[in-house]
C-alpha cells in the first residue's frame, strides 16, 4: 500500500528525488522492476527511477514531447543544486527504450492494486469489489515496424492510415484505477475484445463482481468466472432468446433459468472443455429505459446474483448503469491524457508508452482518492481533468516550498473544488457544432503529393 501523500512529499524532499517521486517513490520502482532495473542503474543520469519519472512526466504533459520532459528534468536538477544534464533527447530516448516491458506492466498493476486496496468499504458496492471492463482502440506513428506489428485497416491504402491497436482494460468501480490491460492487433485470429479479456480475467477472484457489456456474456466466460467464486452482471447477448414464462419466476420480466453448456468451440481443448459444468443457473431481468435521449429503450441483464432480496432488481439495474464509468475512464485516458494516438515508432516503445499513460492515470486517481477521503466525498464526484491540471502545475513546486503539509492540504482543496456536475439523465444531441476544415481526405501516400513524385 502507498503511504500518505504528505509522507511521500516529505520523503522526496528529504532524499532530493525528482518531484514525481511524491507520486511514485523510488523504492516502489526498484521493487517493481527487480533485476530488470540493472540495465539502467549504472547510468549517470538516466537510471531506472529517473527514466520512469521522466516518462510519466511526458505522459502527463500537454505536448507529450521528449524535449519538454528532458527540459523539465534539467531545470529541476539545476534548481536542486545538481549539475545540469544535456538537453539533447538522445540519452533519454535510449534509456526509455531499455525499460523492461514486464516491469512497466507490473508498474501499472501494482499502482492500481495499491490504490484500490485503500478504498473504503463505503465506496464499494455492497462491500464487494466490482471490476468493470471495456475495450478501445488507439493509433500510433505510421512506421514499418508498427505496421508490421499492428497493421492498419485493410480498406485503407498504404501510407493513408495509421497502425491500430486494440486494448481491453479492467477498472475498479470504487477507485477508478486501471487494474489490468491486454493489448493486441485490431484484426486477426484471437484479437477480438473477448479474446483479450480472457488473457487477463485471472485477476477476477472470489467474491469479486464482474461488470461488463454483452461482449463478455458468453457462456464459457460467465461459467469460468463463476467457477472461481466470482459473480457477474452483464448485458445479455442479442443472439440469445429470452422467454420469461420459463424457469423460476421472481416477478414480472424477471426469472432464473439454466444455461446448458454449448458445444466445444474450436479454440478450446477437450481437457479444458471437460472442466466446465453441464449447465449454470443465471438470473435474467429486463430493464426499461424511459429517459429521453437514450438510444437503448430496454435491455436484459444477466447475473449470477440469485438472491433477489439482497440484490433486488433496482440494485442490479443501478449497478449496470454504473458500467458507464469504464467508458468515462477510457475517455479520461484517450481524450484528457491524449492516449488516443501514441507517438513512439517501434512496437516495444508503443506498448511501454501506453503503460506509462496507465501508470500516470493510476497515480492521478490515487491523489483523487486521498482528496476524496479527506473531504468525505466519493472519488467519482471529483473531476479527473481538474485533478490532472492541478497536479501538473503544482508538482514541480511542491518539493521546493518550505511548508509541504500546508501545500498538500491546499492541493487536496483544489482537487475537491473541481467536482463533476450533477447532471442526471441529461440529454445531449449527437451533433457537432464546429465545422470541419474543407481539406480533402488523403487517398495516397504523402510523398505522392509532392511535386515530381506523382
Amino acid at each position: 500500500m502507498f503511504p500518505s501523500f504528505q509522507t511521500r512529499v516529505a520523503h522526496a524532499r528529504r532524499c532530493g528525488d525528482l518531484y514525481f517521486a511524491t507520486l511514485l517513490p523510488q523504492e516502489t520502482i526498484q521493487r517493481v522492476f527487480g533485476e530488470a532495473s540493472q540495465k539502467l542503474d549504472s547510468a549517470r543520469v538516466y537510471n531506472t527511477a529517473i527514466t520512469v519519472w521522466t516518462f510519466l512526466t511526458q505522459a502527463l504533459s500537454i505536448h507529450h514531447a521528449c524535449t519538454l520532459a528532458v527540459t523539465k528534468l534539467n531545470v529541476y536538477r539545476i534548481a536542486s543544486g545538481l549539475r545540469g544534464c544535456s538537453t539533447n533527447t538522445g540519452a533519454y530516448c535510449i534509456a526509455r527504450d531499455k525499460l523492461d516491458e514486464d516491469g512497466m506492466h507490473r508498474l501499472v498493476t501494482h499502482t492500481g492494486e495499491a490504490v484500490d486496496k485503500q478504498a473504503p468499504e463505503a465506496w464499494r458496492w455492497k462491500d464487494r469489489r466490482v471490476i468493470a471492463a471495456d475495450g478501445a482502440t488507439v493509433t500510433m506513428a505510421d512506421t514499418p515496424e508498427n505496421q508490421a506489428a499492428y497493421p492498419q485497416q485493410k480498406q485503407q491504402r498504404r501510407g493513408c492510415g495509421f497502425p491500430i491497436m486494440r486494448l481491453v482494460a479492467f477498472f475498479s468501480l470504487a477507485s477508478g484505477v486501471a487494474l489490468e490491460v491486454a493489448m493486441g492487433k485490431y484484426k486477426g485470429k484471437l484479437t477480438a475484445e473477448v479474446s483479450l479479456f480472457r488473457e487477463i480475467d485471472h485477476i477476477i477472484g472470489e467474491n469479486d463482481v464482474f461488470l461488463g457489456d454483452r461482449c463478455y456474456s458468453g457462456w464459457f466466460d460467465v461459467a469460468r468466472l463463476m467457477g472461481r467464486g466470482a459473480d457477474v452482471v452483464v448485458r445479455k447477448h442479442q443472439a440469445r432468446k429470452t422467454d420469461f414464462r420459463r424457469g423460476i419466476r421472481y416477478g414480472k420480466e424477471e426469472h432464473a433459468v439454466h444455461w446448458d453448456k454449448p458445444q466445444r468451440p474450436p479454440w478450446m481443448s477437450e481437457e479444458e472443455y471437460a472442466t466446465y459444468p453441464d449447465s449454470i443457473i443465471l438470473r435474467e431481468l429486463k430493464v426499461r429505459v424511459a429517459t429521453p435521449g437514450f438510444r437503448t429503450r430496454e435491455l436484459i441483464i444477466v447475473t449470477s446474483l440469485l438472491d433477489d432480496i439482497e440484490y433486488d432488481k433496482e440494485a442490479i439495474a443501478d449497478l449496470y448503469r454504473r458500467r458507464w464509468q469504464a467508458e468515462l475512464n477510457l475517455r479520461s485516458l484517450k481524450t484528457v491524457m491524449q492516449m488516443d494516438h501514441l507517438r513512439c515508432k517501434t512496437p516495444h516503445r508503443v506498448r511501454n508508452e501506453l503503460r506509462a499513460h496507465l501508470a500516470a492515470y493510476n497515480l492521478i486517481r490515487q491523489v483523487m482518492c486521498e482528496a476524496a477521503m479527506a473531504g468525505g466525498v466519493v472519488p467519482w464526484h471529483i473531476s479527473f481533468k481538474g485533478a490532472l491540471t492541478t497536479l501538473v502545475e503544482t508538482l514541480p513546486v511542491l518539493a521546493a516550498i518550505p511548508d509541504a503539509d500546508t501545500f498538500c492540504r491546499v492541493l487536496f482543496e483544489c482537487c475537491l473544488t473541481h467536482v463533476v456536475g450533477h447532471r442526471p439523465d441529461r440529454y445531449e444531441p449527437r451533433v457537432v457544432k464546429r465545422r470541419p476544415k474543407s481539406y480533402k481526405l488523403m487517398n495516397k501516400p504523402r510523398r505522392s503529393y509532392k511535386p515530381g513524385n506523382e
